[in-house]
């Protein structure tokens, strides 16, 4: 796979965090264990809160991007033809240490592990091979879904997948790394859950950046998220959900119960056949590695 002359896979890497400390937000790159911040100061780590490493005007998201994932939920080995996508608002935004909410009367918030890409110039009517030149870097996130919700809003996944808070991203926004050489790791309490290779997309980045701005102008900042790959599951508040994106970073972030909405207004979590289907998935059609990750969990029980 050849590298543009002018790209972000090409190195050295690069590793951008935007952080809050004293109430104010900085950019601020690791240095000796800790972060230098942009103004000089050098700071623990610990000492600030996480900040999404872009600013988004649009979330872009693609239905079904991983061959494990089409395994799981039909049996063949067939693939889409092109991708389908939907959008997240720009409040779903969360970073790394972000509490994920469950509401009460909720069962089913599921974590997706992802590759988000972020923008880093104006895109449009690009060719594939353009896009590396067209983007900023790479993020881990978190597709999170609150599937309760999907028997009225599969369609539009609005309030599925685009709840407050239910796109964390992070740590940092990393570029000089060959995204596609990348592995996809989603740990919950430190259980790894799910596992997939860029290199596994059904439609690579390069494909899909080239493929939103036929028709949508992208901008600096905008985020596109790439897929999950199989073996997405309902998280529990109290765990701890972590993406990792091997030469990129490993997003951390804690799932928290909330009260119920207190309006009884509108569509209600429910627990239909359809629902249970895409929450819960199908564990016969796992990869190996994640059937063995999960027995060997069990016997420790």
């Amino acid at each position: 796979m050849s590298v543009p002359e002018q790209s972000v896979l090409r190195g050295p890497r690069r590793e951008s965090r935007r952080v809050s400390i004293g109430g104010s937000a900085y950019w601020a790159t690791p240095e000796g264990g800790g972060l230098r911040l942009a103004d000089g100061r050098l700071v623990d780590e610990a000492a600030v809160q996480h900040l999404p490493p872009c600013a988004a005007g649009k979330i872009l998201c693609v239905h079904t991007n991983f061959r494990s994932r089409v395994w799981e939920f039909s049996g063949k080995p067939g693939v889409p033809d092109t991708p389908t996508y939907f959008q997240k608002p720009v409040t779903a935004l969360n970073a790394h240490g972000g509490e994920l909410v469950r509401p009460d009367g909720y069962q089913y918030l599921n974590y997706e592990g992802e590759v988000a890409v972020v923008i880093g110039a104006p895109t449009r009517n690009i060719l594939p091979e353009q896009a590396w030149d067209h983007i900023a870097g790479f993020a881990a996130a978190n597709d999170v879904g609150l599937h309760d919700m999907r028997d009225t809003d599969a369609g539009s996944m609005l309030r599925v997948k685009g709840q407050d808070g239910f796109c964390p991203v992070g740590p940092a926004l990393v570029a000089g790394v060959d995204i596609r050489q990348s592995v996809v790791r989603t740990f919950v309490d430190g259980v790894l859950v799910q596992e997939g290779a860029v290199a596994e997309m059904i439609f690579g980045i390069d494909y899909l950046v080239a493929d939103l701005a036929r028709h949508i102008t992208l901008m600096p900042g905008d985020l596109i998220l790439t897929g999950t790959p199989a073996n997405s599951r309902p998280m529990r508040p109290g765990s701890v959900c972590e993406v990792e994106v091997s030469g990129v970073g490993r997003l951390s972030n804690r799932v928290v119960a909330a009260p119920a909405p207190r309006a009884a207004v509108g569509h209600q979590p429910t627990d239909s056949d359809d629902v249970r289907r895409v929450a819960l998935g199908n564990e016969e059609r796992l990869p190996e590695a994640i059937k063995a990750a999960k027995a060997a969990q069990a016997n420790k029980r």
